[in-house]
């Protein structure tokens, strides 16, 4: 499952927002039963998880973390607890719950961006914006993609 792309949508007064149809349509065809929400750990936008991609997210981390250290364990506690189970109606449509909305500051417009295994769900109102700027954004991917043998 590749969720990719971005898209915005409007948020209702509910704090309901339909998913896109090229995300719910990737979500159905991986029979995906649940998703999780949480706000992201250093950015200032939600992350949707598919059931499966939590799961795996969540053993990799208990695996890491000694069930004796107690700040490992508050490291845990936190991540776990700051997250919300959800689902999508049968229009479609995701509920954004009112603690999540103001910890990434949504109000009546969102943009889901694709990250492959999961979707980032950001504020269309925010100033930082989850790109960069073009010229940054060729410098940065052309470092990262630099390789030992420079004769490719």
């Amino acid at each position: 499952m590749r969720f990719l792309g971005n898209m915005e949508a409007k948020i209702d007064a509910k704090g309901r927002v339909f998913l896109p149809a090229a995300f719910r349509k990737l979500l159905l065809s991986g029979q995906q039963e649940g998703l999780v929400m949480r706000k992201d750990v250093y950015q200032p936008c939600l992350v949707l998880y598919p059931d499966s991609v939590w799961n795996e997210q969540m053993d990799t981390l208990r695996s890491r973390l000694n069930r004796w250290d107690r700040t490992q364990q508050q490291v845990y506690r936190q991540f776990v607890s700051e997250v919300e189970a959800v689902s999508l109606d049968t229009n479609g449509r995701l509920l954004i719950p009112k603690r999540l909305l103001k910890q990434a500051d949504i109000r009546q417009s969102v943009r889901f961006v694709g990250m492959g295994d999961t979707i980032e769900i950001w504020a269309c109102e925010q100033t930082e914006q989850p790109f960069m700027d073009q010229d940054t954004f060729g410098q940065a991917i052309g470092e990262l993609m630099k390789t030992e043998n420079t004769t490719r």
